[in-house]
Order: C-alpha cells, then sequence, then structure tokens
C-alpha cells in the first residue's frame, strides 16, 4: 500500500467526523468569500458612475431639495449639454411593506437619452394613436412618453416582483404621501455596472403636478458637452450659489457614488474582522479534528517506523490528510460563493454582488494555510513519536 493510499485511507476511517469537519471548512470559506464579495461591491461601486454626467445637489445634504429655478440657470452654461431632473420617491409596496427597491421621479425628456448608452429597452408597450417619442430618444418608449402615470422598470425588478408589461402597480407614498398608481410601459437592461436593473424610474411631472413639492428638485444630472470641463465646472456652479438660500454641491457621477458608499462608515473592517474571526474558529476545529484522529493511531504511526517509513513521511501523511480536508472544503466554499453570490442585489442602490476571482483565490490559500497550521503540530508529534512508546499503547 502506498502513501497515497495510507492517506485516502485514514482520511474516510472516520467518515462522519471527516466530512463534519469538511463541511465546516466549506462553510467557513463560503462565508469568507461572500463577505469579502461585500467589499469587492463597494469597491466596485467606487468607480462605476460617469465623468461626463455631473450631479448637482444641495450642499446640506441629498435630503434637502434645490429649487427647480436651478435648471434654467443649469442648462444656459456653455459647458452644458442637458440637465435632467431625479427625485427620489421613497414608496412602498402595498403588499409587502418591507421589499425595497429604488423608485425615481426623472425627467424623461432629457433623463433617457442622457443615458442611453447605458441602457437598452429590452421590451415596451405599443403606443397607441401613432404617438412616437421625442428626437433623440429611445422610440421605444412612445408609449411610456404618453402617459403621465407610466414608468420603466428594470429587468431584474420586473423578474422579482413578478410584474409584465402593461401591469398597473400602487406604491404608497412615504415622502410624497398617498397612493400612487403607476402603469408599467418599459423594460430596461442594463449594459454597464453603474446602472442597476432593479430601479423603478416614472415622470417627474407627475410628481410634480400630484404633490405639494413644486418649486423643488432632489439633484440635477448634468450632462457635459467635454468631460475635461467637469473640475471647472463644479467649482464655477457651487461658486454662483455660494452666498445663496441654497448652497450647492457639484461633483461627477463617479464622485457622487464614492461619496454615497463612504455612508456606510467603516464596513469593510467590519466585514473583514467578522471572516477573519470565522476563519480562526474554524482553524481551531481542524486543528482538533487532526490532533483527535492522529491520537487514534498512535499505535499504527508505531508499526509504519517499524515498516520503513521515516519521520519525514509521517509528518507529510498528516500533514497531507489535514491539507486534503481543508483544501476540498474550501475549493467547494469558495467556488459556491462565487456561483451563488455574484449578480446578488444589495437593493439596487449598489451594483450587483461581485466575487472577484482573486477574492475565490485568496479564499482556497487561506483553506490550506488552514490545513498546513492545523496538522503541523499533530504531524510533529507524530513524526517524533518513538517506535517503543507508540508500541505500548495498544487498544
Amino acid at each position: 500500500m502506498g502513501v497515497f493510499s495510507l492517506i485516502l485511507v485514514n482520511l474516510f476511517r472516520n467518515k462522519r467526523r471527516t466530512i463534519l469537519t469538511l463541511l465546516s471548512v466549506t462553510v467557513a470559506l463560503f462565508l469568507f468569500c461572500a463577505l469579502s464579495g461585500v467589499i469587492d461591491t463597494l469597491n466596485e461601486a467606487i468607480h462605476v458612475g460617469s465623468e461626463t454626467r455631473m450631479v448637482v445637489r444641495n450642499h446640506m445634504s441629498l435630503v434637502f431639495p434645490i429649487p427647480l429655478a436651478m435648471e434654467q440657470q443649469l442648462a444656459a452654461m456653455p459647458e452644458v449639454k442637458s440637465v435632467a431632473i431625479q427625485n427620489w420617491f421613497g414608496g412602498q409596496d402595498p403588499v409587502n411593506p418591507h421589499n425595497f427597491f429604488p423608485q425615481f421621479g426623472v425627467e424623461s425628456e432629457t433623463f433617457f437619452p442622457m443615458y442611453a448608452p447605458d441602457l437598452d429597452i429590452i421590451e415596451a408597450s405599443q403606443p397607441q394613436g401613432g404617438v412616437r417619442a421625442p428626437d433623440g430618444m429611445d422610440p421605444k418608449l412612445a408609449a411610456y412618453m404618453a402617459e403621465q402615470d407610466a414608468a420603466v422598470v428594470g429587468s431584474e425588478l420586473m423578474a422579482k416582483q413578478g410584474w409584465k408589461l402593461g401591469q398597473t402597480v400602487t406604491l404608497n407614498g412615504t415622502i410624497y404621501p398617498g397612493s400612487w398608481p403607476f402603469t408599467i410601459r418599459a423594460v430596461y437592461r442594463s449594459k454597464v455596472k453603474a446602472f442597476n436593473s432593479q430601479v423603478f424610474f416614472f415622470h417627474y411631472k407627475y410628481l410634480y403636478e400630484k404633490s405639494e413639492h413644486q418649486s423643488q428638485a432632489g439633484i440635477y444630472k448634468v450632462l457635459l458637452r467635454d468631460p475635461s470641463q467637469a473640475a471647472e465646472f463644479a467649482r464655477k456652479v457651487d461658486a454662483q450659489y455660494e452666498n445663496s438660500a441654497n448652497p450647492t454641491h457639484t461633483e461627477t457621477e463617479r464622485a457622487f457614488a464614492a461619496g454615497f458608499i463612504s455612508m456606510y462608515g467603516n464596513l469593510p473592517f467590519v466585514i473583514r474582522v467578522i471572516g477573519l474571526a470565522v476563519v480562526f474558529a474554524i482553524l481551531l476545529i481542524a486543528a482538533n479534528t487532526m490532533v483527535m484522529a492522529v491520537r487514534e493511531r498512535t499505535s499504527e504511526v508505531g508499526v509504519l517506523k517499524t515498516l520503513g517509513f521515516t519521520d519525514a513521511m509521517i509528518f507529510g501523511m498528516v500533514l497531507a490528510e489535514a491539507a486534503a480536508i481543508t483544501f476540498t472544503g474550501g475549493l467547494i466554499g469558495a467556488l459556491g460563493a462565487k456561483k451563488m453570490v455574484t449578480g446578488f442585489s444589495l437593493g439596487g442602490l449598489l451594483p450587483p454582488m461581485t466575487v472577484r476571482w482573486n477574492t475565490v483565490w485568496t479564499g482556497v490559500v487561506i483553506a490550506v494555510l488552514i490545513g498546513a497550521v492545523s496538522g503541523f503540530i499533530p504531524a510533529w508529534q507524530a513524526s517524533r513519536l518513538r517506535i517503543v512508546n507508540a508500541l505500548r499503547r495498544v487498544d
């Protein structure tokens, strides 16, 4: 019987213990890679967004609006190609109030042409009476543009909610009280990570005419003619409104996304601590398993040494046994996290979850290190065991 065969026999000597240890490592590495995926996603979110599109908001906070009169002033600036209002709605699903998804009232005439490079309209209602979409807009949005209470919904949100094109859905207003019916007239699919497919868009005019906030906008999205003018444009706008009743903060869409992520605080540090704590706990479990396994085979180690197995061979066998368990469990857990977590939505405000391949391989390496560390002491003890002392422990 060769060394490899002996390792296999020892692995399956106590199948229940081996399987439970392997599953423990699998779950631990799955959690480690999934938590690391959250960090990967936050890092991705920092780098999404356009450098050509700018965001103009209230200097104090996103919760404070800015005047509608500002739109014409921004549109008149020579650096600006187009301006679009975007307002957070904050409605609730009446069926399940805890079912969160983002909803925005947008100035559709300029918003959708501005984001044409980032999305595809994959499904749309047919317009009635030969109505056409405005110039510069996807012709498929004709039916949406013809109805004040129409909505454009992301494909992932449609699948999640089980909605159909042409269906009327009702949201309960929170910021804007009341019952708000919407008819889904188009479905989009994002082409870039900066544009999530779980967002609910509708006409800002609908919000404007039905609410009491008729002189306010949430933020302005501004499309520049030349992205190299972004820094100068931001300084120019903020200086213009610096001493007004509504001072502004202007930044690129990418910087806006990075600022939004900073609101999560030191979440990555907390996640890393939790991940390392899980790994350390599994290290102790694996080490205990290997100590028990070697202790049960003390007399067999003596027999193997009597048959000519060297200390190095014994050391390598025990270490390989530990590494085989942790490597297999780690590989299953890391690949499982990559398969199951990637693409999972964090609610629509962030890009879909991402588990990078370097995170997967880091998890596998950690699993191997767990095996090496947990098996080192039992392997060293077994290799240093004298034949006489080993054979003395006969069950």
